[in-house]
C-alpha cells in the first residue's frame, strides 16, 4: 500500500503550468514545511521536511486559485519516486508527493494571523466542498452553538 497524510504549510505559492494541445491538463507544484515531531540529537537545526507535492486536473486549479504561500493544508497521496539525467550528464533522483486530496487546515482568521490567506474550502476528488460550517458560524470561543433542544439529539448525553 503506498499512503501518505501530511500537514504542513506552502513554502511558496504553487507553480502552475499546462499541458499543451486540445486537451490542457493543469499541474500544479508546490513544497510543504512539515513539522518533525521529534527533534533528534544529530539534526543540524533543522524542525522540519521539505516535502515536494505535485497534483494533477482540477487538484492543480484548485491549488492555483486558492493556495498561496504559508498556508496550512492537510494532503493524502501517494509517494512517486523518477529519476533523470541533468545537462551535466548525472543521474537525478526524484521522490514526490502525487497528491490526490487537499484540504485547508486551519480557519480564515487563524491563517490571516499567520500573514496568509485561507478559505473553508477543499478539494476532494474533483469538486470543491464547503459542507462544513464557516469559522463565522463559530461562538467567540471557536465552537459552534448547538440550537436549544438539539442537546437531547446527542449520542453522547
Amino acid at each position: 500500500m503506498n499512503k501518505v497524510i501530511l500537514m504542513g504549510r506552502l513554502t511558496r505559492d504553487p507553480e502552475v503550468r499546462y499541458t499543451s494541445g486540445d486537451n490542457q491538463l493543469a499541474i500544479a507544484r508546490y513544497t510543504l514545511a512539515v513539522d518533525r515531531r521529534f527533534k533528534r540529537n544529530n539534526d543540524d537545526g533543522q524542525s522540519a521536511d521539505f516535502i515536494n507535492c505535485v497534483v494533477f486536473g482540477k487538484g492543480a486549479e484548485f491549488a492555483e486559485n486558492y493556495l498561496r504561500k504559508g498556508v496550512k493544508i492537510a494532503i493524502t497521496g501517494r509517494i512517486q519516486t523518477g529519476s533523470y539525467t541533468n545537462k551535466e550528464g548525472n543521474k537525478v533522483y526524484t521522490t514526490d508527493v502525487v497528491v490526490e486530496e487537499q484540504e485547508f487546515a486551519e480557519s480564515k482568521n487563524a491563517a490571516g494571523s499567520n500573514g496568509s490567506s485561507g478559505s473553508s474550502a477543499s478539494f476532494n476528488g474533483g469538486a470543491a466542498s464547503t459542507s462544513r460550517p464557516s469559522p463565522e458560524d463559530a461562538a467567540g470561543d471557536g465552537f459552534m452553538n448547538i440550537p436549544e433542544g438539539a442537546e437531547e439529539d446527542l449520542p453522547f448525553n
